[in-house]
């Protein structure tokens, strides 16, 4: 098996931070059902502002709000207005390599995807 970026979320902005919370992501319904990755599911969010890379699971959030959300210690590693990539990965195997195209989506102003 190998680990793949299954889908990539571009172009968002951290619109929230929520220290004092069990811990996560919480992101526009729309953006994920865009990106298949379902509440719960691991991503890794990387800060384009500072380099950082955190490891954390999705929450889902009102759809069509536009909201990216830093919940718990993650919220340390992010201000209001920084631009976040979210990778979802999966463990394929060789055959499924065959037909696999990572899904990209891209956030334009107000983390609204961009079709």
């Amino acid at each position: 098996m190998r680990i793949v970026a299954r889908c990539k979320i571009k172009g968002g902005k951290v619109t929230d931070k929520n220290l004092y919370y069990e811990g996560s992501i919480t992101i526009d319904k729309k953006i994920i059902k865009e990106a298949d990755i379902i509440p719960g599911e691991m991503v890794y969010v990387l800060n384009l502002n500072n380099g950082a890379r955190i490891f954390t699971y999705v929450i889902e959030g009102q759809e069509n709000s536009g909201i990216i959300c830093l919940n718990g210690p993650s919220a340390r590693f992010f201000e209001i207005g920084d631009e976040v990539i979210i990778l979802g990965i999966s463990f394929l195997e060789e055959e499924e390599l065959k037909n696999f195209k990572m899904r990209i989506i891209e956030l334009g102003e107000g983390n609204k995807v961009k079709k």
